[in-house]
C-alpha cells in the first residue's frame, strides 16, 4: 500500500492554514487553538511525524488530539485530508501566502484577497503602491503604509544551526555587557531552550536604563539595519543576515520577562491554563493576584509562586515538565561533566564514502576528545558508498581501516577507542549493506543517518530517549561553541 510523504514544516503549514480558515468563518476557538497548538508541536518535534505514524505513536507527541491524529492517518495513506479541503475550499489560495507577512492576520489577509481580488503577495504590494488598500473600508494611508513595507520585506524565514546562531547571540551579549547600565542579558526563546535550529536570535536585558541600552544595542558593530528602537524593544539585521530582536525590563521584573519569552508556546499556554484555574494571570510583567501584580527578578521565584519547582529552559515544551515541577519530581538533565565520550565522530580516513567525510584525523579527533577528559570515543565514519564498489573492495577498505583503529589503540593509553560505522538506511529500511563475516566490529550498533541518535533496536523510537539525546545533543553543540 502507498504512503505519501509530508515533512514536519508542510504538516505545520497545512494545519496553520486550516486554522487560519477557521478564525476567517469564526469556528469555535478551541479548535482553532487545538489545530495552532498541534502545528507548533508537530513544527519544534524532534522526530519525523511521519516515521511516528508508521511506529503507531502519534500519541506520543503532544498537542495532536484523537481528531487530529486520524486526519494525519488519512494524509498519510491517501495524500490528502477531506475534511482540511472542505474547511478551506472557498478561502482563496493567496490569503495563505498573505499570512507569511509580519503582522498580517487571516481575517485582515481575507479582507484584502477578496476585496482587491488578489492573486499573488506581488499583487498586493502593487495594488498598495497604487494606493487602492486604504479605500477598504476599515484600512487607512497608514495601514496601507504598514502592509506595503512589510510586504516589501517579506521573505521566506530561515532557520539557522544551533551553534551557529549561540555564536552570533554571544557576541551580541557580550558587547551589550560591556555597557554599565546592563545588570544581566540573557538569550530566548528557541536559542535558551537550546533547539537544533533557532530563527531570529532573541535577547533580554534587565536594566533601570532601557533608552541608553537600546542606543548600544543598535550602535553594535555588525548591525546592517535598525527595524526598531522603541521604548524597551528593538531588532536589528545583522551584516550576515540574522534578525536579533532585544527585550528590556526593569530588574525587578526580569525574572518574568525571561520566562515568558523563552517559551516555548506550548508550555506557557499550559502555564497560563494552570495560572487561570489558580485566578492568576501571567504576563511578561509578572503574575497578577487578587488584583495586585506580583514582580519577579529571577525565574525560580516566578516558578515557586506557582508551586512549582524551577524547569530548565531545555525541556520546556509541554511534555509533561509543569505537572513534574507540581510534584516535585523533574528529571535530572545531563550536565557536562556527565559526558564520558562521543560515538558519532566522522574522521578523513578515505573509507571512500558517498558522503560526509569529516576534516580530522582519527589522531587529532583523539586527542582532542582526551582534552575534553572524554573516557572514550567512537571512530564512525559511514560506511563505504555502495555504488562503484564491489563487495570485496568493501571488505578491504574496512579491513585497512580496522587495522589502523588497531594500532591506534596499542599506542594511545588512557582513553576507549570504539571501531564503529555509520550505516545508512534506505526508505525501505534496510541498511546499505550488511556486516560481512569475519568483519571485526566493537559492536553492531548503527547511527541512523537521518536522527543522529544511536540506535540499538528500538532505542531511537523512544521518545523519552529521543528527548533526551536532543538535549544533550543541543548542550554539546554549545559547549563546543565555547573552545
Amino acid at each position: 500500500m502507498k504512503n505519501y510523504y509530508f515533512s514536519n514544516k508542510k504538516i505545520a503549514k497545512i494545519l496553520n492554514d486550516v486554522a487560519a480558515a477557521y478564525i476567517i468563518t469564526d469556528e469555535n476557538r478551541f479548535r482553532i487553538i487545538a489545530y495552532q497548538n498541534a502545528a507548533s508541536s508537530i513544527e519544534h518535534a524532534t522526530s519525523e511525524v511521519k516515521d511516528l505514524w508508521e511506529e503507531g505513536k502519534l500519541d506520543t507527541l503532544p498537542g495532536l488530539g484523537e481528531n487530529i491524529r486520524k486526519h494525519l492517518d488519512e494524509l498519510f495513506t491517501t495524500g490528502k485530508v477531506r475534511h482540511f479541503e472542505a474547511v478551506t475550499k472557498d478561502i482563496p489560495q493567496v490569503v495563505f501566502e498573505l499570512l507569511k507577512v509580519r503582522g498580517m492576520g487571516p481575517k485582515t489577509a481575507y479582507k484584502l484577497a477578496t476585496s482587491l481580488k488578489l492573486k499573488s503577495l506581488k499583487d498586493l504590494v502593487q495594488k498598495a503602491k497604487l494606493k487602492k488598500i486604504r479605500k477598504i473600508p476599515g484600512f487607512g494611508r497608514k495601514s496601507e503604509q504598514e502592509i506595503l513595507e512589510s510586504a516589501n520585506k517579506f521573505k521566506e524565514p530561515t532557520r539557522y544551526l544551533l551553534p551557529e546562531a549561540f555564536l552570533v547571540a554571544q557576541r551580541v551579549l557580550n558587547y551589550l555587557k560591556t555597557l554599565k547600565e546592563v545588570e544581566i542579558a540573557e538569550p530566548l526563546g528557541s536559542l535558551r531552550r537550546m533547539n537544533p535550529t533557532v530563527g531570529d536570535v532573541d535577547i533580554a536585558v534587565a536594566s533601570k536604563s532601557p533608552r541608553a541600552v537600546i542606543k548600544h544595542f543598535t550602535a553594535f558593530g555588525e548591525v546592517s539595519k535598525v527595524l526598531e528602537a522603541g521604548e524597551r524593544k528593538s531588532s536589528i539585521i545583522l551584516k550576515n543576515g540574522i534578525q536579533v530582536d532585544l527585550l528590556i525590563n526593569p530588574p525587578e521584573s526580569f525574572g518574568s520577562l525571561l520566562q515568558h519569552f523563552t517559551g516555548s508556546k506550548n508550555h506557557n499556554i499550559k502555564l497560563r491554563d494552570f495560572a487561570i484555574k489558580k485566578k492568576m494571570s501571567v504576563s511578561d510583567y509578572g503574575i497578577k493576584y487578587k488584583g495586585k501584580l506580583h514582580e519577579f527578578k529571577g525565574e525560580e521565584e516566578f516558578y515557586k509562586f506557582l508551586g512549582m519547582d524551577w524547569i530548565v529552559p531545555e525541556i520546556r515544551e509541554d511534555t509533561g515538565e509543569i505537572e513534574a515541577a507540581l510534584a516535585h519530581k523533574l528529571p535530572k538533565v545531563i550536565e557536562l561533566n556527565e559526558i564520558k565520550g562521543d560515538i558519532h565522530l566522522h574522521s578523513d580516513y578515505p573509507i571512500e564514502p558517498s558522503h560526509d567525510s569529516g576534516k580530522d584525523s582519527f589522531e587529532e579527533i583523539i586527542n582532542k576528545a582526551k582534552s575534553f577528559g572524554y573516557e572514550y570515543v567512537g571512530l564512525s565514519d559511514h560506511s563505504p558508498g555502495v555504488s562503484g564498489h564491489t563487495k570485496n573492495k568493501i571488505v578491504k577498505l574496512i579491513e585497512k581501516r580496522t587495522k589502523k583503529i588497531e594500532q591506534l589503540k596499542s599506542s594511545i593509553k588512557n582513553i576507549g577507542i570504539l571501531n564503529l560505522l555509520e550505516i545508512a538506511r534506505r526508505c525501505n529500511c534496510r541498511r546499505t549493506f550488511r556486516p560481512f563475516s569475519g568483519q571485526k566490529s566493537d559492536n553492531r550498533k548503527v547511527i541512523d543517518s537521518d536522527s543522529f541518535t544511536l540506535c540499538t533496536g528500538n532505542l531511537a523510537s523512544d521518545r523519552e530517549t529521543s528527548e533526551r539525546a536532543r538535549i544533550l545533543r543541543s548542550r554539546l553543540a554549545a559547549y563546543f561553541c565555547r573552545m
